[in-house]
């Protein structure tokens, strides 16, 4: 019985080689033993299948088509396509196919001038030296007011005020008494003149020194007659922006009864990011926009740099000179400022999308060759608005990754490739070899929930002796949506995850519980 069963095998399997050499024959295009002919209307030659790989690129192969527990075909792999070549301690090697789906992109360093506009808000201020404050230097009392409202416009010379002082009559009647004696001792003794002089001189200056204007010196000398009240005047084209005067107040010496502001020009004060201080020179021009006057822009001169940071706030005050002319401008509007800066020279940048910032460390991954990338650590320089300067660790012409970035370190374990090849720059070799670097952290336990819209499953596991963790229940992040998919509420899974940044957990791999978690991206 056994006998005819083996017989029967073994014709069956010299029928299906006679098939076999029959159709290879008589049809280029067949496909056995992993030969397949890609033979096209342009007389290509044909490519011997190697072997399949696993479409997620897990450890495993296979000398036929077939497909994973998802449903996904292996993927052909040609005679000259294959990578055996297994990647360096400081690269990461990802199949094609997985680049494909993370959407994977580069763009080369390049040198450029790194042209920035820095943005602020600010406000618009009075020019403090633009500001007078009318204060008598004698006691009186108000007479009467000429100007008696807040924000009136005055004109330069325009009367503000009458006091009445006894102080002020008193000397004006001593130099008028001084003047007469004067022009009557013009035959007398030298002696006598000097003497009299020097008397309505003193007199004189008395008044001046109490800021009687010499209009109001000329008319008293002339007539000799004293005036019981003195007019205050406007010293500057402007707006009262303050009036403590009232009529019939007595007021002390020193006292501001008026402040005039002269608004033709003004200040806008922005506050500029300490990152950008640097970038503002004294002298450069700035542009202002007004949220009052959308269809302008007011243009003025980069004045002072203050000397002090806010530390609240971490902003530094800058001061640009306006000119505004027809005083649209007003003190307290709002301000939209954006001051051009200039390039120190070509300098070589890379999109700002291709540095990963942990805080302590700048990385930035490099495309050494298809499929293979080496994270660097590099030194930054200068930023503009879309790129920053690399000082170390890129050189002009390669390639860096500017998308998907994050999704390769998570779905490589970019922290393991990067702690086997130390602190290098610019893709130096290590001076000898590390020891291969440990992917990931494994552990075993229950699936809780699962949020796919957040793409996270709650999951109660047992201790994890790589970070010397005790069991617990938390929260871990799927690296993609294939990983996503295993993870059921209430399966029992081994599952292999990194930290991708401050406390988030990211899965790699997925296996049910019983098997080992391999690395989901290892090479064959």
């Amino acid at each position: 019985m056994n006998k005819g069963v083996i017989a029967a095998a073994v014709v069956a399997a010299l029928a299906a080689g006679g098939g076999y050499w029959a159709g290879q024959k008589s049809s280029p295009a067949s496909h056995a033993d992993g030969v397949a002919s890609v033979a096209t209307e342009t007389g290509k030659k044909e490519r011997k299948v190697l072997y399949y790989r696993n479409p997620m690129g897990l450890p495993d192969t296979s000398p036929t088509p077939k497909k994973d527990p998802m449903g996904m075909d292996y993927i052909p792999v040609y005679e000259g396509e294959q990578d055996d070549e297994p990647a360096s301690a400081n690269q990461i090697k990802i199949s094609t196919e997985k680049i494909q789906k993370l959407g994977v992109r580069t763009e080369a360093a390049t040198l450029r001038n790194l042209d920035k506009v820095i943005r602020a808000a600010g406000r618009i201020e009075p020019d403090e030296r633009r500001t007078y404050a009318i204060s008598p230097k004698f006691e009186g009392y108000v007479e009467r007011l000429h100007v008696n409202v807040t924000g009136q416009a005055v004109g330069k010379g325009q009367p503000l005020f009458e006091v009445y002082s006894p102080e002020l009559v008193s000397a004006q009647r001593e130099y008028a008494i001084a003047a007469q004696g004067v022009e009557s001792l013009k035959g007398a003794e030298g002696s006598t003149q000097d003497g009299m002089r020097q008397l309505a001189d003193s007199s004189l200056a008395r008044l001046r020194n109490w800021d009687i204007s010499d209009e109001q010196v000329k008319s008293l000398a002339k007539s000799g007659e004293t005036k019981r009240t003195l007019t205050f005047r406007s010293p500057v084209n402007g707006i009262v922006t303050e009036k403590k005067a009232v009529q019939g107040m007595r007021f002390m010496p020193g006292e501001a009864l008026y402040q005039v502001t002269d608004l033709s020009s003004v200040w806008a004060v922005a506050d500029v990011f300490e990152q950008d201080i640097s970038w503002v020179k004294p002298g450069a021009k700035a542009k202002v926009k007004i949220n009052a006057y959308p269809d302008k822009t007011f243009e003025g001169t980069i004045s002072y740099v203050y000397p002090t940071l806010k530390a609240e706030t971490r902003t530094i005050p800058v001061r640009i000179d306006l000119p505004n002319p027809n005083n649209l401008l007003k003190p307290g509007m709002f301000a939209q400022l954006e001051l051009p800066t200039a390039a120190k020279g070509a300098v070589v940048t890379i999109p700002n999308s291709a540095v990963i910032d942990s805080g302590t460390r700048q990385i930035v991954l490099v495309q050494a060759k298809e499929g293979r990338f080496e994270p660097r650590d590099v030194k930054l320089g200068a930023r503009s608005d879309d790129r920053i300067e690399v000082l170390e660790g890129v050189r002009e012409g390669e390639q860096v990754v500017v998308a998907a970035n994050f999704l390769i370190d998570a779905e490589s374990n970019l922290k393991a490739a990067v702690g086997g090849f130390g602190h290098t720059h610019g893709g130096a070799a290590p001076a000898e070899k590390p020891a291969a670097a440990t992917v990931g952290n494994k552990a075993e336990g229950k699936v809780e929930e699962v949020d796919a819209k957040a793409g996270t499953a709650s999951i109660t596991h047992g201790p994890v002796a790589s970070l010397k963790w005790p069991g617990m229940t938390m929260e871990f992040k799927a690296a993609n949506d294939a990983i996503l998919k295993q993870l059921k509420p209430g399966a029992s899974i081994a599952f292999e995850f990194v930290e991708r940044g401050q406390g988030e957990w990211v899965i790699t791999s997925v296996t049910p519980a019983g098997q080992a978690a391999g690395n989901p991206h290892a090479g064959h």
